[in-house]
């Protein structure tokens, strides 16, 4: 046989490439099977005929999440799906360290196949898709990091390695790179007297193409630059409690920056009002939560402002809702209650659908995405 199998041929050896790897590294072709691979992805990629007639993420999700944490998870994914084809809008909530996580990976693809509307996030979600695009390369991973003793905790941050789990943000190349980008804007934005949002400075840094010579991540993989692209509505509820927030503080103690260059929480929240307003139509909006704290908090609340607080009629309930949280209902728990509590606060009504996945989120969102995508 030629040392290298070209691709044409293993198609008429192999006809059905749904099973191409499959038959290859069981067959005696097993030496040519690298060479033979490449090619086949590179087709499949090309083409997007694997994909598109096997689905096999969502083909193996179907077959095998039949019970428990994993039944819920189709079901959320499910019910996400028919959320969508009956012409109602999605929130995406992102707690914890999803960028970090790299979750960018299948939520920048869900942004711009439109099949979420609106995010909320936390200030580091926000920053920290951009430090993984622009300094991924100096990022270190440490899996043995629950075997750390505090003077190795110590070693790492006087080397400038901030440990986020078993990931490690470095100081300089993704804080520091960021910073001097992201003042010029905030200065120029107080010396005319103008104001921003948080993510709309971040917007404008995207946008202007200044940090493309830093990009170490194929940016399609960037959900902030996927968002930036469309513009997709963004609130960051607790932006101060942010690398970038702590930051931009500094500078106002020092005097160079004012305080109200950037909005603030109000803000976004009468943001969040007028958009879900326009947006909700007659059925409201879905909420797919991923993770707790303030990131879901905040948005949730916007149903029973407007209906109790302004004594608007017609405000529809949040009409999806799904929380992936490994957090166990407790005493005065918020993460961890169960979805019909939010019936009690006016958030949900007796007939939204509701899902609770007690998993990892690092692992259960980027399968729901997939499923979802269709992939």
């Amino acid at each position: 046989m030629p040392s290298r199998l070209p691709f044409e041929t293993s198609c008429r050896l192999f006809p059905n490439y749904k099973f191409v790897p499959v038959i290859v590294l069981q067959s005696n072709f097993f030496r040519y099977a690298p060479c033979f691979l490449s090619e086949f992805l590179n087709f499949a990629r090309k083409t997007s005929v694997l994909m598109s007639q096997s689905k096999p993420i969502s083909s193996f999700i179907e077959k095998h999440f039949l019970h428990f944490n994993s039944a819920a998870l189709v079901d959320a994914a499910r019910g996400y799906q028919k959320h969508l084809t009956d012409g109602k809008k999605m929130m995406i909530t992102l707690a914890g360290a999803m960028s970090t996580g790299e979750l960018g990976i299948s939520l920048a693809e869900m942004i711009r196949q439109d099949k979420v509307q609106i995010i909320s996030c936390t200030g580091a979600n926000l920053e920290e898709d951009i430090m993984n695009l622009v300094a991924h390369d100096y990022y270190k991973r440490i899996p043995n990091y629950r075997d750390l003793t505090p003077q190795e905790e110590w070693d790492l941050l006087s080397k400038g390695m901030n440990r986020v789990t078993d990931t490690c943000i470095p100081e300089e190349e993704a804080f520091r790179r960021l910073q001097k980008h992201i003042y010029k804007l905030w200065k120029e934005a107080d010396d005319k007297r103008e104001r921003y949002l948080p993510h709309e400075f971040m917007y404008k840094m995207l946008n202007s193409g200044v940090l493309k010579q830093y990009y170490q991540i194929d940016p399609k993989n960037s959900w902030m630059i996927a968002a930036a692209e469309k513009n997709l509505p963004i609130v960051v509820p607790g932006w101060e409690d942010s690398t970038m927030g702590n930051i931009f503080a500094s500078y106002c103690v020092t005097g160079e920056l004012k305080p109200t260059t950037v909005k603030g929480g109000i803000e976004y929240m009468t943001y969040l009002a007028d958009w879900y307003t326009h947006n909700s139509g007659e059925h409201g909006i879905g909420f797919f939560q991923i993770g707790g704290g303030i990131a879901g908090d905040f948005p949730i609340c916007v149903v029973p402002m407007l209906h109790q607080d302004l004594e608007r009629d017609g405000v529809p309930f949040w009409s999806y809702f799904c929380q992936i949280s490994d957090s166990t209902t407790s005493y005065g728990s918020y993460s961890g209650a169960v979805p019909n509590e939010k019936i009690t606060w006016g958030k949900l009504s007796i007939d939204t659908p509701k899902f609770i996945i007690e998993s990892d989120a690092t692992i259960v969102a980027p399968l729901i995405f997939a499923y979802v995508l269709g992939w």
